[in-house]
């Protein structure tokens, strides 16, 4: 892999081209080499934020190594005056993506994957403070519930999602369901304005859909909207694609400019209702 020019990095390049070219899994025990990027001048990033694919590879890499190696490339990133939104999007989403690319391909394990997972995750956490003050909005006085599939593994990227909503002044409860049971449970726990529900993978999408109907019905909020996103979302959409709720896909900020729109657009026309 060649160098990246916008940070002048000092780095090992053979150990990288292994794990992310060659296509074998490498510990990230053995891996001990600094993926860290060192500043050395004034560079600044160019189109697309700067985090093209190398850049991608550098966090995804790092979260591999360390905790210390993943904040490293996150605080080179800020120092050349990228917001946490930009690197949200562009870098730890994309990173993650990337990680889960090669778990699918056999290039990673599931361990490694797991590992790096949890530190970009962790980043999200200790971020999360400077994230929702750096562009916040005043509160909407919407509530939104945000849930995964029953006994899902994949947190990093509805709790991503859920940084958003705060930040655009959402109040944002977070559910994680072990099973269907607890996941009617959690839908019909308070009112809400809208439930989104991010989908992973195709377990429960039959019960999931099968069950919205008893949901809405006994809902608090007769005109509860509910969204569905997620893997499935971009994946197979046609098997997420349910009567009364509404389709997301995209980023986060498309999500949240998708999910209060919508909510705007149904309170417009109950006002304009005789």
């Amino acid at each position: 892999m060649n160098a990246v020019s916008q940070h002048q990095l000092d780095r090992s390049e053979g150990q990288k081209q292994a794990r992310w070219d060659a296509g074998t899994p490498v510990s990230a025990k053995k891996a001990n080499q600094n993926v860290g990027p060192r500043l050395v001048g004034g560079t600044t990033f160019g189109k697309n934020d700067g985090i093209d694919k190398a850049q991608v590879v550098l966090l995804a890499d790092a979260s591999l190594e360390s905790l210390e190696e993943t904040r490293k490339v996150i605080v080179g990133w800020q120092r050349q005056g990228l917001t946490l939104s930009q690197i949200y999007l562009n870098g730890i989403a994309e990173s993650a993506k990337a990680l889960g690319d090669h778990w699918l391909s056999d290039k990673l394990s599931f361990v490694e994957c797991t590992i790096g997972f949890s530190r970009l995750h962790q980043m999200l956490h200790d971020y999360s403070a400077e994230f929702v003050t750096e562009g916040r909005l005043e509160p909407n006085g919407y509530s939104l519930l945000l849930m995964t599939e029953p006994g899902s593994q994949h947190g990093l990227g509805v709790f991503m999602l859920s940084e958003f909503f705060r930040r655009a002044g959402w109040n944002v409860t977070l559910a994680n369901p072990t099973d269907m049971s607890d996941f009617k449970r959690s839908f019909q726990s308070d009112w809400f304005d809208a439930v989104g529900l991010s989908l992973a993978t195709d377990r429960h999408l039959t019960e999931i859909q099968q069950s919205l109907p008893e949901l809405l019905a006994g809902s608090v909020n007769s005109a509860l909207q509910v969204f569905v996103g997620g893997p499935m979302a971009s994946l197979a959409p046609d098997t997420v694609t349910w009567p009364k709720t509404v389709l997301l896909k995209g980023n986060a900020i498309q999500a949240v400019e998708k999910v209060t729109q919508t909510l705007l657009n149904m309170e417009r026309q109950i006002k304009l209702t005789p």
